[in-house]
């Protein structure tokens, strides 16, 4: 291995050290209370190590969300290459892409959500923001594939797939977030899933082609 490599590899092993504090930190303090402080604290470095990998808190915290999205790509691309499956098997197998990812980080996923607004993608770097919007729109694409699939049979009424994908990115991010406000307020068990099986199985409903 050259020294090119091996500093490379130092790089990222340290990128993923901070990462890793970073999400120590934020599950313990949440987001306001989240400083590059307290994470270079966490970490066991300088802060001006940190900056050295990051060029700000929002910059830190939006990376996070990366590995999550990679994790939601992997398994929509299995959902899609699923053979023989009938709409209604393909449009189940979605929703549980959807619901395995909220189980394989929460805390991540829903900082997510939070982030989502101009002010902090003001605050990234041009290399992060197209990292995270090539990852969107793979996804995207992937639930317009399973969508359009489901929609040709004859099942399921005619609707925009590309409308219908956002809709459902828009009820599963509004069902996560509403859930999070809720558990702050009444302290109530984590009903995520429950409630966006729910939130689901209304929106299938509502493909159903009218019976004549």
């Amino acid at each position: 291995m050259g020294t090119s490599q091996r500093r490379e590899r130092e790089r990222e092993r340290r990128r993923q050290q901070i990462l890793i504090a970073a999400r120590r930190v934020l599950v313990e303090n949440g987001y306001g209370n989240t400083t590059m402080g307290n994470i270079a604290k966490e970490a066991e470095l300088s802060p001006g190590t940190l900056y050295m990998y990051f060029d700000s808190k929002e910059e830190l915290l939006a990376s996070l969300p990366v590995r999550t999205l990679q994790y939601l790509l992997i398994r929509m691309e299995h959902t899609n290459e699923e053979v023989g499956a009938s709409a209604v098997e393909r449009l189940e197998n979605l929703k549980n892409c959807f619901l395995g990812t909220y189980d394989f980080d929460p805390l991540v996923l829903i900082n997510m959500f939070k982030l989502q607004s101009i002010e902090t993608l003001q605050h990234i770097s041009y290399e992060l923001l197209t990292e995270i919007t090539e990852l969107a729109r793979k996804i995207l694409g992937r639930i317009i594939g399973v969508l359009s699939t489901s929609l040709n049979e004859e099942a399921f009424a005619a609707h925009h797939p590309n409308a219908l994908a956002d809709i459902l990115w828009g009820l599963f991010s509004g069902v996560v977030l509403r859930e999070e406000i809720n558990k702050v307020i009444n302290a109530k068990d984590d009903l995520v899933r429950a409630k966006f099986e729910l939130a689901f199985e209304i929106f299938i409903r509502g493909l159903q082609a009218p019976q004549h």
